[in-house]
């Protein structure tokens, strides 16, 4: 087992824990998390030997083989199999030894090491990299690329690939799912959930934790702490220690209103019932978590934009490409206030492209892009974050878009976001990369956009910032098209999905939690499928419209029920609003309003009564339509 004693740690003057007292046991799948800065990258450092405790003992069984994944990869002409290839030292120096061997034409020797080979399951290494490289995103032609041919994002998926291949007892992964995308990410975990070795698992995707882990590492206020249970499990834990804390319970409820807020608009709007149901479900998980982000240095809101046009763009039958490749076809959509919108997809499909078109950073090579005058657009990918100026700070960055504003604004603009102090006076150049991606959307949020299009905006993101990321997305007032790996996000911020596949863009009908089978079966071949779909004659195909029509007759009356709801809804929450604002006047506290104060709270006892029963309501309508259709289905 892996034992620390009474350890304490330093990273120069700081003292990042101390008398850290853990016990891990073979085959534990522990994630780890903290705050930046409170030690999570040193405790790996520490494992890996690169640094030494200031006092206790590390105790590591001497025999366990440790992998991790490097952080730099220097260009090579190294093909990209072979160089994951590498990660097996074992199959490596065994290949070593049989060409010597086979120099010196030593029978006896050959023997005994192609025996060896075979115990380690050496003749099926290709194809098991081979596996490793398909699920990280890699297509059969980029087997045989060189490294240097990949940009920085792709070698880092060629290092998870080596560090996943070598054999090892103890697995050390700092944030592995940064530079994946959705599919990766979910075939990462299934590859870890069957690790048999001791898994340490440095991440700020809750939804990956959850899948993965069974315990959590918790660094702050110099301590670590092990947990028992997966991350949402920790957080409800923190969740209820937080609570009886006084200070932090009244924040708390302010929070848990703000996001309830959030929860009733939803659901008076909603009219999608599978998406609405998952949609729900999250958000309430939203409002779970909010507590035990109170501490969370970071508060922003997403600015109303100063216009909102009825429709900000319009594809029509609008293909794309680059050079002869085709990747788009016949896109037809348009995007509204209050539109929000996740992109799916399996990596290649097209995802970017169009964020891209949508961007105006790519030229439609057919069909027409029809913006409206008043569009805003705050578009955010990872070149964004490398435009950002080295030797600029955050507030000459923020003073550059906006040169009249007062200054003491825009350091309390810059401190949401993280950036005080000496900090918003710096240079960006030493920032990490999740300070660079905080700066660049604190920039890209200034600017009040109308449209957001964001790619991937969660990479090296910590928890705390992907938490208040999410809940000012909730309020934004435009549209919003969402590219990301974080389930999380996607589920609390995306009222609909979109999939790009074959060249299409069409609603996605299943729901997220269902798009992981949905990826499975893409996988299975589909010939069955096309032998049976050619076999329906006309005779089928009207029968099919027969029953379609049956069905849409079936859930008429749970729709008009479903709308009801929602208009009756929409006057209690307007009448609720209304009430809300008599109270918060100080005036009416005073003995001479007395009589007035309690009729206004009896009529809010009564309001808050006629929502709940209308949110049942609601709620029940969509349930039975679901049910209604999965029967359908």
């Amino acid at each position: 087992m892996l034992q620390l004693l009474d350890v304490s740690l330093r990273r120069g003057t700081s003292l990042l824990f101390a008398g850290a007292s853990v016990q891990i046991n073979p085959g534990d799948k522990v994630g780890i998390t903290g705050a930046n800065g409170s030690g999570k990258s040193s405790l790996f450092s520490l494992l890996l030997g690169e640094i030494h405790a200031d006092s206790g003992e590390l105790l590591i069984p001497p025999h366990w083989r440790v992998a991790h994944v490097a952080q730099q990869l220097a260009a090579s002409d190294r093909a990209a199999v072979e160089f994951v290839l590498d990660g097996d030292l074992e199959l490596r120096a065994l290949l070593g030894l049989l060409a010597q061997a086979e120099q010196r034409g030593e029978g006896e020797r050959l023997g005994e090491l192609h025996a060896q080979l075979e115990a380690i399951d050496g003749y099926a290494a290709n194809s098991r990299a081979a596996r490793l490289l398909q699920g990280l995103g890699f297509t059969q032609e980029d087997l045989r690329r060189p490294v240097s041919a990949f940009s920085g994002g792709w070698r880092m998926r060629l290092n998870l690939g080596r560090a996943l291949m070598r054999r090892s007892d103890l697995l050390l992964l700092d944030e592995p799912t940064n530079h994946l995308d959705l599919d990766a990410v979910i075939w990462l975990e299934n590859w870890l959930r069957d690790y048999p070795g001791t898994l340490l698992l440095i991440s700020h995707d809750r939804e990956f934790l959850d899948r993965v882990v069974g315990k959590m590492l918790h660094l702050e206020n110099q301590e670590v702490k092990l947990y028992g249970g997966n991350y949402s499990a920790f957080e409800a834990l923190r969740r209820e220690r937080l609570a009886g804390q006084q200070a932090e319970y009244r924040k708390q409820q302010r929070e848990i209103a703000h996001v309830q807020s959030y929860i009733d608009r939803f659901r008076a709007k909603a009219s999608k019932a599978r998406q609405a149901q998952s949609r729900l479900k999250a958000l309430q998980r939203l409002r779970e978590i909010a507590p035990a982000h109170v501490d969370s240095p970071f508060r922003f809101s997403l600015r109303t934009p100063p216009r909102l046009p009825p429709q900000f763009l319009q594809l029509e039958d609008v293909g794309a490409g680059y050079g002869a490749t085709p990747v788009l076809e016949q896109v037809r959509l348009s995007l509204s206030p209050g539109d929000r919108i996740g992109l799916l997809g399996r990596n290649g499909a097209g995802k970017s492209t169009l964020i891209r078109l949508l961007a105006g950073e790519l030229s439609p090579s057919a069909g027409e892009c029809l913006a409206a005058r008043d569009l805003a657009i705050g578009y955010f990918a990872q070149h964004q974050v490398e435009q950002l100026h080295p030797a600029h700070s955050p507030l000459e960055h923020l003073q550059q878009i906006d040169p009249r504003a007062r200054e003491q604004d825009l350091r309390d603009y810059l401190g949401g976001f993280g950036f005080s102090g000496g900090q918003a006076e710096g240079p960006t150049k030493p920032f990490s990369g999740g300070e660079k991606s905080r700066l660049a959307l604190a920039l890209l949020v200034y600017r009040g956009p109308n449209l957001l299009l964001l790619d991937e905006p969660t990479n090296h993101l910590d928890l705390e910032m992907r938490q208040a990321l999410a809940q000012a997305l909730q309020d934004f007032a435009g549209a919003m098209v969402l590219v990301s790996h974080d389930r999380h996000l996607l589920q609390v911020c995306c009222d609909e999905l979109w999939l790009v596949h074959e060249r299409k863009v069409e609603p996605f009908a299943l729901t997220l939690e269902q798009y992981p089978q949905w990826l499975a079966a893409q996988q299975r071949p589909s010939g069955e499928e096309a032998v049976a779909s050619g076999a329906r004659g006309a005779t089928a195909r009207k029968q099919e419209k027969r029953e379609q029509a049956e069905q849409r007759r079936r859930e008429q009356p749970l729709r008009e029920r479903v709308r009801q709801a929602e208009q009756e809804l929409e006057q209690v929450l307007a009448e609720q609003a209304s009430l809300e604002a008599q109270l918060a006047d100080g005036e009416l506290y005073t003995p001479a309003n007395k009589a007035r104060l309690q009729a206004l709270l009896q009529h809010k006892g009564q309001l808050d009564h006629r929502c709940r029963e209308l949110e049942q309501r609601w709620f029940d309508a969509n349930a039975s339509l679901e049910a209604l259709q999965q029967r359908a289905t």
